[in-house]
C-alpha cells in the first residue's frame, strides 16, 4: 500500500440508486478533481468540507459525463488521514463507472479491497480493532450487533486493550532491570509486579467472559423447535416469522426436513429451525429427518421443547424431553386456547431448569413471554446491557487467551523464583499479543488478511 499514490473507487453498493459516490484519497485528489470537474468557472482551490455543484467532463472529448456534487476533506481531518475527495453522482452503474474511468485516466489508481480503511489505520486515524469494527458495522445483521460495532469503532475496546498492555509493560520494567543489570544490586519489588500481573489476568478473564455475548450479537442464535408430530411446531415458526412460511395441516409428518428462518428478537438475530416431528414411522425419508433432529438439538444454542397441551403426555414427548435434558431448554406447552390435559408437572420433572411457557401458536398468546425466555436463557443479564467493551471477534479472543496464558506463566515463574529472563520473555510476548489486537505489533500478513475482507471502496 503506497500512500504516495492517489486511489479511487466506487464507494456505494452495486446496483441503481438515487446517489452514488466515487471516492478518491491521496496527495493528488484535488489536482485530479480539478482536471475533470467543472462548475461554470475555474476552481482556484477547493476549500475543505465544502460542497461544490458542477459537472464531470471528460478532458479527452469534452463530453459531460454527469452533473455532480463534489466535496474535499483535507488531511489530516478526513477518514483516511489524507486528502479525500468524494464525487456524488446519480446512482446508475454506467454513470458511476464512467466517472471512475475519467478519474483513473486523470491519474488515480484503482483502490484495492479495504484500502481506504487500511490507509486510515496506517495514518493513525484508527487502530486495527477499530478498523475491524468498520466491517462489523457494515455487515451488522441486528441493532445489537451494530451497537457493539459502533462502540468498538469509537474505541471502547481499544482503550481497554491499550490500558492492559501498558500495565503489562509497567510490570515488565522491574523484571527487565534484573535482566539488564544482573551484577548490580537493584532494589526491585517483584511482589508488586506479581500483584499487577494477577490484576491484569483478572481483567483479561472478565473480558473473555463477554465473548459468548458478543458472538451471539454478531452471529445470532440457533434455536431448534423439537416435539412430536402435530404439536404445532410449524405454526410456531409461522407465528415467529410473521407469515405463513410453512404449510400447516392436520396430517402428521407434514415436515420431513428442516425449515430455517431468521427473525430478530430483542435486537438479536435468531435462526429458528422447524424440525420433523418425532414418532415411529416406516417412511425412510421421515425416519432420516427424525434422526437428524437429534444432531440439531445437540448443536443448538437453545431448544424449544414443545408439547400439545390439549393431549396427555405420551412416550414420544418423554423421549424428546429426555434427549433435551441438560441442554439449554425452553419448555413450551402449546394450544393454551384449548382445555389443558398435559400434566405440566411431568415437564417440570424432566426439564427442571424453567417453568413451561404456555402459548397458543394459532392465536399468538404467550409469544412475548416466549421471546423473553429465549433471549434470557441464552444471554442472561447481558441481554439488557448497553454496548461496552465486549468481545465479538475470534481473533481478539485468541490473542487475549494467549496473553492470559503467558501472564500465568510469568506468575508461575515469579512464584518459583525462576530466572528473570524467562519471566521477562513471557511478559514481553503477552504485551505483544495485546498489541496485535490494536495493531501495534501486528505482522504485515495479518494486516493483509484483515483488510482483504473489506469491499472495494471502503
Amino acid at each position: 500500500m503506497q500512500s504516495n499514490e492517489t486511489i479511487a473507487a466506487i464507494s456505494t453498493p452495486p446496483g441503481r440508486g438515487a446517489i452514488g459516490i466515487v471516492r478518491l484519497s491521496g496527495p493528488a485528489a484535488d489536482k485530479i478533481a480539478g482536471m475533470v470537474f467543472r462548475f461554470g468557472r475555474p476552481v482556484p482551490s477547493f476549500e475543505s468540507c465544502r460542497m461544490y455543484h458542477g459537472r464531470i467532463v471528460s478532458p479527452r472529448t469534452g463530453r459531460t459525463v454527469d452533473e455532480v456534487m463534489v466535496s474535499l476533506m483535507r488531511a489530516p481531518r478526513s477518514y483516511t488521514g489524507e486528502d479525500t475527495l468524494e464525487i456524488y453522482c446519480h446512482g446508475g452503474p454506467v454513470v458511476l463507472q464512467s466517472v471512475l474511468d475519467e478519474v483513473i485516466r486523470a491519474g488515480a489508481r484503482p483502490a484495492g479491497p479495504g484500502e481506504f480503511t487500511a490507509r486510515a489505520f496506517l495514518n493513525g486515524r484508527i487502530d486495527l480493532a477499530q478498523a475491524e469494527a468498520v466491517i462489523d458495522l457494515i455487515s451488522a445483521s441486528s441493532s445489537r450487533a451494530a451497537d457493539l460495532a459502533l462502540s468498538q469503532l469509537q474505541g471502547t475496546l481499544s482503550s481497554g486493550i491499550r490500558s492492559l498492555r501498558d500495565a503489562v509493560l509497567d510490570a515488565l520494567a522491574p523484571v527487565e532491570a534484573l535482566v539488564d543489570f544482573p551484577d548490580e544490586e537493584i532494589e526491585t519489588d517483584l511482589s508488586a509486579a506479581a500483584n499487577s500481573i494477577e490484576s491484569i489476568s483478572g481483567k483479561i478473564c472478565s473480558l473473555l467472559n463477554t465473548y459468548n455475548e458478543g458472538r451471539i450479537a454478531r452471529e445470532g442464535l440457533d434455536i431448534v423447535i423439537a416435539g412430536r408430530t402435530n404439536v404445532g411446531k410449524s405454526s410456531l415458526l409461522n407465528r415467529l416469522v410473521g407469515r405463513e412460511r410453512v404449510i400447516v395441516t392436520p396430517l402428521p409428518g407434514t415436515t420431513r426436513d428442516f425449515i430455517e428462518e431468521t427473525v430478530t428478537i430483542r435486537g438479536i438475530p435468531v435462526r429458528i429451525t422447524d424440525t420433523a416431528g418425532i414418532r415411529d414411522s416406516s417412511d425412510a425419508i421421515e425416519r432420516r429427518g427424525m434422526e437428524m433432529v437429534w444432531d440439531r438439538i445437540a448443536s443448538a444454542d437453545a431448544v424449544l421443547v414443545m408439547v400439545d397441551g390439549s393431549e396427555p403426555c405420551g412416550e414420544e414427548d418423554i423421549r424428546i424431553m429426555s434427549a433435551a435434558a441438560g441442554r439449554p431448554v425452553v419448555p413450551v406447552i402449546n394450544k393454551s386456547d384449548l382445555a389443558e390435559r398435559f400434566a405440566a408437572e411431568e415437564m417440570r420433572k424432566r426439564l427442571p431448569d424453567g417453568d413451561p411457557v404456555r402459548i397458543s401458536a394459532v392465536r399468538g398468546d404467550g409469544m412475548e413471554e416466549l421471546e423473553d425466555r429465549i433471549i434470557t436463557l441464552c444471554m442472561g443479564e447481558a441481554a439488557e446491557r448497553k454496548a461496552e467493551a465486549i468481545l465479538t471477534n475470534a481473533r481478539h479472543k485468541a490473542l487475549l487467551e494467549k496473553a492470559r496464558d503467558l501472564l500465568s506463566g510469568a506468575m508461575e515463574g515469579l512464584s518459583r523464583k525462576a530466572s528473570p529472563e524467562f519471566v521477562a520473555l513471557d511478559l514481553r510476548e503477552a504485551a505483544d499479543a495485546l498489541g496485535e489486537i490494536i495493531g501495534e505489533t501486528a505482522r504485515e500478513d495479518v494486516l493483509d488478511r484483515i483488510f482483504s475482507r473489506f469491499c472495494i471502496g471502503k
